[in-house]
């Protein structure tokens, strides 16, 4: 039994959940999110709460995974989605350029510009070294971070390039050298 997929999801005040077949559409303060439910699955909204039931034990594995993303959406027109990169290097900084570019200089020898997506949005803070994704859809906001990350990798021998926030890295020891 999916555990998961039992547990009802509580609709907040303001929230407005409209469902179309295997269309679930959440309408919230932040903004408006569109969840797909596979097959097999549905969805009923009871008591101020939204419940995905399956029809068999078969969808065991999509029934936890359709409320887990309703979830997701709920959470994402009231509260929204953060992630925070940390960049670590000498010279290597992030600057917005205008409202929907990111420009990093990575030690490589030219400046890499990064197209934000229009839900995402970026704040940078006054060191240019420390960057705040925001936005109302959790699958984009953690691509967008990937990607941003996927730039420049920590280096697990000098420890340097984009990583997430409180992301431990394994530090290698390099070679040593003849005597």
């Amino acid at each position: 039994m999916s555990r998961i997929g039992k547990k009802p999801i509580a609709i907040p005040s303001g929230v407005k959940v409209n469902i179309r077949g295997n269309v679930i559409e959440v309408q919230g303060p932040k903004g408006k999110l569109e969840t797909h439910v596979p097959q097999g699955v549905s969805v009923e909204q009871k008591d101020g709460a939204i419940v995905a039931t399956r029809q068999n034990d078969s969808q065991a594995a999509i029934h936890g995974l359709s409320r887990a993303l309703l979830n997701n959406a709920v959470t994402g027109v009231t509260t929204g989605w953060t992630r925070e990169l940390e960049i670590v290097g000498i010279g290597y900084k992030a600057e917005l350029k205008g409202k929907n570019v990111v420009v990093f200089s990575l030690g490589y020898s030219h400046p890499i510009e990064y197209p934000l997506p229009s839900e995402i949005q970026v704040a940078v803070d006054p060191k240019n070294t420390r960057l705040t994704l925001t936005g109302i859809d959790r699958q984009k906001v953690g691509q967008v971070a990937a990607e941003m990350r996927g730039l420049r990798k920590p280096d697990p021998y000098k420890q340097k390039g984009v990583r997430y926030v409180g992301e431990k890295l394994k530090k290698k020891v390099g070679k040593t050298g003849a005597k």
